[in-house]
């Protein structure tokens, strides 16, 4: 609670309501009964790297040569795992990349009894009820990447199964971070392809200093307001916020 207090990032595990649900997650066949045959929102990308955008009129017109780096495709939870278990075993060039997702805005407000933490009540993983905007739980295939952005409000993430490697750095790294402006589609993102930073162009980046870890299923982790992270998925995964 005092990290909390001082609003810095911190690890929790071993919380007997989240191995709750960790263990019935985990069992596939309980997993796909609550989702059933229905198609959720999944992010698409021609690589493993999903940067996330919002296209407004005025950004358009700023930022004529833009293309979303990201597409919006529609699929069941059945066949995006059969996705991503064939991906496993392909090479990455050749691997169809997705990022499913499932809220309790869209569709799916069961999530809120699926894991009851998450509600609006002063606890561990809430600060103020009033701020609570939802359940958004993440599928993430191997490989792929979320890209370097900042949050406007505070996170609490639970991993539920597989293992994502976090890197977290302070809003005071930001100056190194070389965001995209604030008015781009992008904006809150880091530009630099942090899997392969060109250096000349973004000679801050060799500044920048983080923390690391690797969520594994059952790990509860706090990230403040304008926190910048990036995440890989190490395999097949998935987590909730």
């Amino acid at each position: 609670m005092n990290y909390r207090k001082a609003e810095v990032p911190f690890v929790v595990y071993n919380i007997p309501e989240v191995d709750e649900v960790v263990k019935k997650w985990n069992n596939l066949d309980y997993l796909q009964r609550k989702l059933g045959y229905n198609k959720y929102r999944t992010e698409t990308s021609v690589n493993n790297h999903f940067m996330y955008w919002n296209s407004g009129g005025a950004k358009k017109k700023q930022y004529k040569d833009w293309k979303p780096p990201t597409g919006i495709a529609q699929t069941t939870f059945e066949k995006w795992m059969e996705v991503a278990v064939k991906g496993q075993n392909i090479s990455q060039e050749d691997r169809i990349h997705q990022y499913f997702r499932v809220s309790s805005d869209m569709g799916s407000p069961w999530l809120y009894d699926e894991l009851p933490f998450f509600k609006p009540k002063e606890s561990l993983f809430i600060v103020n009820p009033r701020e609570q905007r939802g359940i958004h739980c993440r599928f993430g295939m191997r490989s792929i990447i979320a890209e370097a952005h900042f949050d406007g409000s505070r996170n609490s993430v639970v991993e539920i199964g597989g293992m994502r490697r976090w890197i977290l750095a302070h809003p005071k790294q930001c100056s190194n971070m070389h965001m995209l402006p604030r008015g781009h589609p992008s904006g809150r993102h880091s530009e630099i392809d942090w899997s392969k930073p060109d250096n000349e162009k973004f000679p801050n980046f060799q500044k920048i200093e983080g923390n690391e870890v690797i969520l594994q299923p059952g790990d509860f982790l706090y990230i403040p307001t304008y926190w910048i992270h990036y995440i890989v998925s190490l395999n097949i995964n998935f987590q909730c916020n």
